[in-house]
């Protein structure tokens, strides 16, 4: 069983929703792949603060008083009532807990920060295994471009920077807060840079911010409405300026 195997199933895992042979395969690859395994923490952690009972409102005693007298009038048609009571509950309850998910993921500050540069480690990490470095492998910015029409709602910056010694071995579909992004692939020696990008929720420009995670030097910013994340081991200076490079020729 592959990492994408395994990270398209880890919801029905989590859920208990698998068949026996299937969760148990699952189970023996968490036990070997720490990148998968961190994909489950932070998904139980993701379950556990919406489970938050601080997320919840509690109507006051008033207003259930106002809406059972409202209601006691209805005589014919009170079981068709109901049940589209509860279908609007429903919708209700659907809307408020997907709000919630968008509040968690879209929150500033260094909570956020921190949660996501553990995806974005994540993703680093299970990428440098071998075969799943690059969907589409190709030094050619104008076949890694193209390649992501279709799979995602945007089309992603990919400059050519072989000649300032940062080439483009390729690109892949990989996932980030629950999300397809584009993550782009550049050599830098014997080291792999990857550059993680999606579209934001709005069009603010947020400066280069410096991270270090785990032995890997990190690098994130906002730009014409896009969010950009570059991770690789390579040393400060040399990542800053894969950095300034890819803004220039963006």
């Amino acid at each position: 069983m592959t990492c994408a195997d395994v990270q398209r199933q880890l919801h029905p895992y989590s859920d208990g929703e698998l068949e026996v042979n299937r969760h148990l395969q699952i189970e023996e690859h968490l036990a070997k792949c720490a990148a998968c395994a961190e994909q489950k923490k932070q998904l139980r952690s993701l379950r556990a603060a919406i489970a938050s009972p601080s997320l919840y409102f509690h109507a006051p005693a008033a207003l259930r008083t106002q809406v059972q007298r409202g209601v006691r009038p209805v005589v014919r048609g009170w079981r068709s009532w109901m049940q589209l009571a509860a279908v609007a509950a429903g919708v209700v309850l659907l809307t408020g807990i997907s709000g919630t998910v968008v509040m968690l993921l879209s929150r500033t500050g260094p909570a956020a920060e921190d949660r996501l540069a553990e995806w974005v480690v994540a993703s680093h990490i299970r990428s440098l295994q071998a075969g799943h470095l690059a969907d589409v492998a190709s030094t050619d910015q104008h076949t890694v471009k193209p390649w992501f029409r279709g799979k995602l709602d945007f089309s992603p910056t990919v400059p050519d920077l072989a000649e300032q010694g940062y080439t483009l071995s390729g690109g892949r579909l990989d996932y980030l807060v629950d999300q397809p992004v584009a993550a782009l692939v550049y050599q830098r020696r014997s080291h792999a840079i990857n550059l993680f990008t999606w579209r934001g929720s709005s069009t603010e420009e947020k400066a280069v911010q410096v991270l270090a995670r785990q032995g890997f030097h990190i690098r994130h910013w906002q730009r014409d409405g896009m969010i950009y994340w570059a991770i690789s081991d390579l040393n400060d200076q040399d990542l800053d300026e894969f950095v300034r490079l890819f803004q220039e020729h963006s």
